[in-house]
């Protein structure tokens, strides 16, 4: 006979769950690399996420790269990146890069095209626009226009600095560490430029990006839009307080550098470039939408 023996029946192993202690965070996403399936792994002490990534560095190797809300040509750009910035890599796919700017750790999508190897750069174009020669004469073919603030590895030559991608006139240039201090004059190149909405000054700019980049070659590092500004840069002034040269101003949506004491220099949409015009224009003009128009001034000390 023989015999039956009856199959053992196997306890399920124990269920390990995760659980996250303490308050919920509400993270900004405009400075915070973390979507739905996908976070920096510097958020993993505050964020719960399916994955984490660690950020590797690139440099934007286009002239300007627009930083998108999402992967598609139609999405509304949110800022830009300029030739020679670090951009975090989070995320690669053929045709698009998800992650955070160096500067400012603005989060966003740039073409995959603009952006290669992290390199080191000496220089930064100091003219409002450079043209990018083809070979070191003024007379050579342009073979692209750079913006204020980019930044390049440049080699002597004679009148120009030779780069990977052509010569840049020296005097169109400065070394990289080379910090102004007067970011009113900075600001004053721009003038002429049309409004772009997310620009930093690549074929357009916009009102905080002006700012952001006007003072970043002063080497204060600026949040990228007007509410951030607001809060993160300068000291508040009292309603009381005369304007000087300088000074930002602060509307709804908008932002502005004092140019002297009655004179706003801005990028805005109403003339759609960066002009000069006084603040009681300026003023007067959003007086019908809002009772105050100016919401905040700030001044930074030199």
């Amino acid at each position: 006979m023989k015999a039956t023996i009856s199959p053992q029946r196997k306890t399920p192993p124990e269920r390990t769950r995760f659980k996250l202690d303490g308050r919920s965070v509400t993270l900004d996403s405009r400075i915070h690399a973390a979507r739905g399936d996908l976070a920096d792994v510097s958020l993993a002490g505050v964020l719960f996420s399916a994955h984490y990534a660690r950020a590797v560095e690139l440099t934007c190797v286009a002239a300007g790269a627009a930083i998108l809300s999402a992967p598609s040509a139609t999405a509304t750009a949110v800022s830009e990146l300029l030739r020679g910035e670090s951009f975090h890599a989070l995320d690669v796919t053929t045709d698009w890069t998800w992650g955070f700017c160096g500067h400012d750790g603005y989060v966003g999508y740039v073409r995959r095209e603009a952006l290669d190897t992290h390199e080191e750069t000496n220089h930064r174009i100091f003219a409002g626009t450079a043209p990018l020669f083809s070979a070191p004469d003024i007379k050579a073919p342009i073979a692209d226009y750079w913006p204020g603030g980019a930044l390049f590895k440049g080699e002597a030559q004679g009148d120009f600095l030779m780069c990977s991608d052509g010569y840049i006139h020296r005097r169109h240039a400065v070394a990289s560490d080379a910090l102004e201090s007067d970011w009113v004059a900075v600001a004053t190149r721009y003038l002429g430029q049309p409004y772009v909405w997310g620009g930093r000054g690549h074929r357009g700019v916009d009102c905080s990006g002006l700012v952001q980049v006007a003072l970043g070659q002063c080497g204060v590092n600026a949040p990228r839009d007007t509410d951030l500004q607001r809060e993160g840069i300068g000291s508040p002034l009292p309603e009381d307080a005369p304007s000087q040269r300088g000074d930002l101003v602060f509307f709804p949506g908008h932002v502005g550098i004092m140019a002297d004491e009655q004179n706003l220099l801005h990028a805005n949409a109403y003339w759609m470039a960066v002009v000069i015009e006084p603040l009681a224009d300026v003023v007067a003009r959003l007086a019908d939408d809002h009772a105050h128009p100016i919401i905040a001034r700030r001044r930074i000390s030199a």
